[in-house]
């Protein structure tokens, strides 16, 4: 995307193998990424990942992901700290921005860049904290829990889009079957009521999403996700414009550790917020 020159910036679309990288900065800022993210990432736009490289190694890093003609996430955005105080993030972040190609942006921004993303022309919509702890275990399994595959792809699809600004079918299918992912659903009278993933991250099994009808559905998911921690650490990224998925959260036991903010550059298609109580992904949303 840019030129390379001795001692210049050069942006380009970042590999695969570049995100692990990052993923690995990532993991240094204490964001606990999960262990197999990227490639379910890549499959909703492998375009949409970008890295600045000085002298040929790698120094800052943002993704761009397109969902559908009207929405987008930004996410990663980093710089490797030796790296700092030059320029080289507002450079990469001005480059891959042309990638949302008018699309509004949306992204999960911590307490100490909120002002710079408002100054970007991002509006805060609501606070997001990530809960963490040992999640107590239930000797009586939900009956009405069962794996995903028993609610359907196309149900599974329609239910996660109603709870999104944008539909991820790409990412949603990788996502459900990653390496170590373990999905179930909640189905009621042959309806489904919400659905969950775990999967393994760095300092705690992370979960997310948790989307459900209400509090009682998502509470058994949550239950029956607890059951493959296998009494490890659980993080779950909550937002607090649900009052329930809070209460929820603290009445589990579990501790909020740090904040985000959910921000977006304009308007947004209208979604059931009152069904998230784990967002995804802080990284595409």
């Amino acid at each position: 995307m840019t030129d390379s020159a001795p001692g210049q910036l050069a942006i380009a679309r970042a590999t695969l193998d570049d995100w692990r990288v990052v993923t690995e900065w990532a993991a240094d800022e204490g964001w606990n990424p999960g262990l197999g993210d990227a490639p379910s990432f890549f499959a909703q736009d492998p375009e949409g990942f970008f890295v600045g490289r000085l002298d040929g190694e790698p120094v800052s890093a943002i993704s761009v992901v397109n969902y559908g003609d009207a929405y987008a996430f930004l996410g990663f955005y980093l710089v490797r700290p030796d790296r700092r105080g030059h320029g080289f993030g507002l450079a990469t972040w001005r480059a891959a921005l042309t990638h949302a190609e008018g699309r509004t942006v949306g992204l999960d921004g911590v307490p100490d860049q909120q002002d710079n993303y408002r100054r970007s022309g991002f509006t805060w919509r609501h606070g997001t904290q990530r809960y963490i702890g040992p999640l107590p275990t239930t000797d009586v399994p939900d009956r009405h829990v069962r794996p995903v595959e028993a609610a359907g792809l196309r149900a599974l699809m329609a239910y996660d889009g109603a709870c999104l600004p944008a539909d991820r079918p790409r990412f949603l299918e990788s996502w459900l079957a990653a390496p170590g992912h373990r999905a179930l659903a909640r189905i009621v009278d042959g309806r489904l009521t919400g659905y969950g993933v775990i999967r393994p991250g760095r300092d705690a099994r992370r979960v997310g999403p948790l989307f459900a009808d209400t509090r009682a559905d998502a509470e058994a998911l949550l239950d029956a996700l607890a059951a493959e921690a296998d009494g490890a650490p659980v993080a779950i990224d909550v937002p607090g414009n649900n009052a329930e998925a809070v209460a929820l959260a603290e009445a589990r036991g579990m501790k909020p550790t740090f904040d985000t903010a959910r921000m977006y550059t304009g308007p947004i298609r209208e979604y059931a917020e009152h069904r998230v109580f784990g967002v995804t992904s802080l990284e595409l949303g």
